[in-house]
């Protein structure tokens, strides 16, 4: 395949286009403007639609309509105007409706700044909005990585019927690297006509209605009832993670870091293996449902576990209920758009190894 270079955010506008997206509605906010302007000239060659909402509340309540009539659709914005759409999105898992949004993270909170962050865990892994819902929350590493997931993310919407997030630090949206496009790329889950959909009816058929208000309460358990099998389904069969430096068996601290962050504590386990410290990566790519079993099982190899995040912590809660106080947890983040180096990394690992074991 050939690969060409591109800025994260336009490759991740490129991806959904692949992924057979026509309609796009959202509204600019760095830093991830480009995926707007990249679509707003990419869809009309293929016959597609941009619509630059009047706000981010408006764009989550057009999606919910091209969602509603079959369609793949896509917005995109970042922090504090995905936390504008999260009524919209408790309405689109309410009333299944498959959809991919993109948050390009900021540093917050309120308007915060416009450099990266990973403050947003809480708001897409906990349900930003009201009600018991879930969104499946995947966080790419690289541009390459971003571009493949969104295209997941649409034949996971519409498996699930159900909203998809791909989260991403504004590193990913700004940075260039190669990237490719599978011409002959297979759905990685299989679909099933939009039967559901409001296209009109005719014959037999009768008409479809999309909605998530139910009056009667046990009409509503019943409809959360089933919400909650297919979070279990998701929770089951949709966990996605990646490891580095265990084949080398135990080690002294166990990293566990998402989206750019581990790609600076994997180039840190290096420094410190080359200075005799024992180090492995442990890198959740889905943030929900979030890889639990499989991140027991790395930290039974270590003897600390190290969380790593542009946060003041969010996903180490997360970690701690995993690891269920079987190893002592500790943690480094920054914020504020301020960057996490490998030699920060290296230097808080050292600082671990360095500390009496706790019991």
């Amino acid at each position: 395949m050939a690969r060409r270079l591109m800025k994260g955010c336009e490759a991740i506008g490129e991806a959904a286009v692949q992924a057979g997206c026509r309609l796009f509605f959202g509204y600019p906010i760095t830093p991830q403007n480009e995926i707007p302007e990249y679509l707003s000239h990419r869809l009309p060659e293929v016959g597609g639609t941009f619509v630059q909402a009047e706000s981010e509340v408006a764009a989550s309540n057009m999606i919910y309509g091209a969602a509603g009539g079959g369609a793949r659709v896509f917005t995109s914005s970042s922090s504090p105007g995905i936390s504008l759409m999260m009524e919209g999105v408790s309405y689109l898992a309410g009333a299944q409706l498959p959809v991919v949004i993109v948050n390009i993270m900021r540093a917050g909170p309120g308007l915060g700044g416009i450099l990266p962050g990973q403050s947003d865990y809480f708001q897409a892994t906990k349900g930003g909005g009201h009600g018991d819902y879930r969104t499946i929350v995947l966080a790419p590493w690289s541009v390459q990585e971003a571009a493949d997931l969104v295209q997941d993310a649409f034949d996971l919407a519409d498996y699930y019927r159900n909203p998809v997030m791909v989260l991403g630090d504004g590193v990913i949206g700004q940075i260039m690297e190669p990237v490719a496009f599978d011409p002959h790329r297979e759905p990685c889950k299989p679909l099933d006509p939009k039967t559901w959909a409001t296209t009109g009816c005719s014959g037999d058929r009768p008409p479809n209605v999309i909605n998530s208000l139910f009056l009667d309460p046990e009409s509503l358990e019943a409809h959360n009832t089933r919400l909650q099998a297919k979070y279990a389904a998701m929770t089951r069969d949709e966990v996605r993670f990646a490891t580095a430096g265990l084949e080398h068996g135990a080690c002294e601290v166990l990293i566990v870091a998402y989206g750019t962050v581990a790609r600076t504590c994997s180039l840190a386990i290096e420094h410190l293996r080359e200075a005799g410290i024992l180090a492995a990566l442990f890198r959740p790519i889905t943030l929900y449902p979030f890889p639990s079993s499989p991140l027991r099982d790395a930290a039974d190899k270590a003897k600390r576990v190290l969380v790593v995040e542009l946060s003041a912590g969010q996903m180490i809660e997360d970690v701690r209920l995993a690891v269920e106080g079987t190893r002592p947890i500790h943690f480094y983040g920054r914020t504020g758009g301020m960057l996490i180096s490998t030699e920060e990394v290296v230097a808080r690992v050292r600082d671990i190894v360095a500390e009496p074991r706790e019991r």
